[in-house]
């Protein structure tokens, strides 16, 4: 069994820009460091969920530059795999030039595996004779593999971010707990837990607040024109436009590539946007003490890996909606009532609310999903809190675990295809 601690240093970590090309450009990275020389060539065959949802999305720091195929090429000049899903943090013109290069001399290729779901990546880089290969599976840092011609480097039968010491991750335990068991995690918090849990809430209202500043302009400026149209209601208590501007605005901004980190949750920036900012707004208003906050907010990332460790870290349906507004209902309504069964119920009516939103890849429209999943994250946790919770009914099933499970085989067994689909419809513009 594992720490509070250990869970949220292994499921609550800063990322920079979307975590699909994130792996792929830690892939890269890591493969470039067994090299001595510059880079000639890149290929990186990816998962359809990688590929899908790397195509649109801003990569930081490029004013705009979109694609895996950016983010596989700016990370075999300036990508450090040290730095984990910030891999491109130190990004300069001189290297955002040199990708593009690279690029134009079509020696840069990102190409998807429609047998391959879920977190997969391999990226093979070449230098003159040389060529090394990393191989990434089941967590967006999880490397499995690296080989410098043919001779393996580096093996690991497990992705080794997020496991324990038996050699579990700690999403495959997360996957066989009960829900109580799992949140009554956020009992055991100290101090030094509260700090690095309100860490992230510091780092994602700051990229919320770049989003709704009148002086950027980061993708569709969701968040920024519904505050701006909220007219004086914004600040009253009526919290809802306020939490969707909030949490849509720290979208826009980071779907647009604005280099700036945000506090993930499960594996995806954007699940820690919606598990973060809605709990956080709330209890800002409520004026809640920090402890508490911090408890409430650990709560919505336990809830949320609990929804995600069973539907796959990549999936057809829209986690930061599904899985992460669960989440932030929970922490909500934990935060109001420190009640794990009412925070259960709230997760039920988010289920039965949004469990068909799919996944169509990350790019600026997410803002809108993140706002969607964080609105009505605290709907339903005011219906709970109104004495309020679904029967059993559609997908809705008798308990929590029942209704993930359900979940669960709708997505497997009814959109099974689904990624194939969409990356066709995508393709077709690149044609």
């Amino acid at each position: 069994m594992f720490t509070i601690r250990e869970f949220l240093r292994a499921e609550v970590k800063p990322a920079l820009g979307c975590t699909e090309p994130g792996a792929v450009a830690l892939a890269v990275a890591r493969a470039r460091e067994e090299l001595k020389g510059k880079v000639d060539a890149v290929c990186a065959v990816v998962s359809d969920s990688i590929y899908k949802n790397g195509v649109d999305v801003g990569i930081p720091g490029t004013d705009g530059l979109r694609g895996n195929n950016v983010a596989a090429s700016l990370s075999a000049f300036c990508g450090k795999s040290e730095y984990g899903l910030e891999v491109l943090k130190d990004c300069s013109r001189e290297d955002i030039s040199a990708a593009m290069d690279l690029l134009k001399e079509n020696a840069v290729q990102v190409v998807p595996d429609l047998e391959k779901h879920g977190v997969y990546v391999k990226a093979s880089v070449r230098s003159g004779k040389d060529e090394a290969v990393c191989i990434i599976e089941k967590s967006h840092t999880g490397i499995t593999e690296v080989t410098l011609n043919e001779k393996t480097v580096f093996s690991a039968e497990k992705p080794s971010a997020g496991s324990t010491g038996a050699g579990k991750s700690i999403t495959d335990e997360v996957a066989g707990m009960k829900f109580g068991d799992l949140v009554s995690l956020v009992d055991t918090m100290d101090e030094e837990d509260v700090e690095y849990v309100m860490a992230g809430v510091d780092m994602n209202m700051a990229i919320a607040e770049y989003g709704l500043d009148p002086a950027h302009s980061t993708g569709l400026d969701v968040g920024k024109t519904i505050r701006d149209h909220s007219g004086p209601c914004f600040d009253s208590e009526d919290l809802s436009m306020k939490i969707k501007a909030y949490a849509a605005s720290a979208a826009d901004a980071r779907m647009a590539g604005t280099p700036m980190p945000v506090m993930s949750s499960a594996g995806s920036g954007n699940h820690g946007v919606t598990a973060i900012l809605p709990v956080a707004v709330c209890a800002a208003h409520y004026k809640k003490e920090r402890e508490e906050t911090a408890k409430a907010i650990a709560f919505s990332h336990l809830a949320t890996s609990y929804v995600k460790s069973r539907t796959g870290r990549l999936s057809p349906t829209c986690g930061c909606t599904v899985a992460a507004g669960a989440g932030a209902a929970a922490g909500i309504t934990y935060l109001m009532t420190k009640d794990a069964e009412k925070a259960a119920e709230a997760m039920l009516l988010i289920l039965g609310n949004l469990a068909g939103m799919m996944c169509d890849g990350a790019k600026y429209t997410c803002a809108l999903k993140v706002g969607t999943g964080s609105l009505e994250a605290y709907h339903a946790a005011l219906i709970v809190m109104a004495g309020h919770h679904p029967e059993a009914q559609g997908l809705v099933g008798h308990n929590l675990e029942n209704t993930v499970n359900n979940m669960v085989t709708v997505s497997k067994n009814g959109m099974e295809n689904l990624d194939r689909a969409i990356i066709e419809v995508i393709n077709q513009r690149f044609a």
